[in-house]
């Protein structure tokens, strides 16, 4: 039976979603949990591999598991395996030929920042903390130019296929902008068919230099066309950063 599994998780204890043997990674907890509840070996299928710091809310993977599991049982056994650091929100049969990872049509991410001058220790592992006024209508009109399809080099890292060949980092963007939240809270929101390794990161850097009025709102055009992975040095941390959700046709 193929399952679909929506996860959240504190990113904060973890080296990233990807199973690396030697290091704690939350796809290394969550298959040794369910190949302890399922009593089969589990090959988990994620949606977005998140970097090293990095949370999700609306994580989805795909796995297999034996006809007759009870669901219901397997999420309850696991939540209390791994809870809170991960949860598995929900637990589900889908489709034989579901693929968490090919089958998703975008995905959303979420970015916050607390932006005011004293920190908050309640916050500090899920927000990045600026106190310097951040002006939101600046970053709004600089985030326009990202929406679209574009070749994002400026914003990505390098990455190569097994043969050495450089991958592509065209990405097509259906929206992006901020909006304020209670407290001095400041979300960045981005929806794309795929992101390349620290694309988001990278925008939110150039954003808030552009909030803070290190740059014009104009810059981020620049930015993005001049190809230049140097032009962006200002790389948001990752435990601001949340995968929000993910979409399916």
């Amino acid at each position: 039976m193929r399952v679909r599994a929506t996860v959240a998780y504190d990113g904060g204890p973890f080296h990233g979603f990807a199973v690396n043997e030697g290091v704690r990674t939350v796809g290394g907890d969550l298959t040794k949990a369910l190949t302890r509840c399922l009593r089969q070996s589990v090959d988990l299928t994620c949606a977005g591999r998140t970097d090293t710091g990095v949370h999700a809310w609306g994580q989805v993977v795909s796995f297999d598991s034996p006809e007759d599991a009870d669901l219901l049982r397997v999420r309850s056994a696991v939540n209390r395996m791994l809870g809170p650091a991960i949860v598995v929100r929900a637990l589900e049969a889908a489709p034989d030929s579901f693929d968490a990872r090919f089958d998703a049509t975008s995905r959303t991410y979420r970015y916050t920042i607390l932006n005011r001058e004293v920190p908050d220790p309640f916050l500090a592992a899920t927000t990045w903390h600026q106190a310097r006024p951040l002006d939101i209508g600046k970053m709004n009109v600089a985030a326009d130019a990202v929406v679209g399809q574009h070749d994002f080099t400026s914003f990505c890292r390098r990455q190569h296929t097994a043969d050495g060949a450089e991958k592509s980092r065209v990405r097509v963007v259906y929206r992006a902008g901020w909006q304020p939240a209670d407290q001095d809270l400041l979300r960045f929101e981005i929806e794309a068919s795929s992101f390349c390794h620290q694309m988001v990161r990278s925008i939110t850097g150039a954003l808030v230099d552009i909030g803070v009025d290190r740059r014009s709102p104009e810059a981020m055009a620049v930015i993005l066309a001049a190809k230049d992975r140097s032009g962006v040095p200002n790389l948001a941390p990752p435990h601001g950063l949340c995968l929000w959700s993910v979409s399916y046709s």
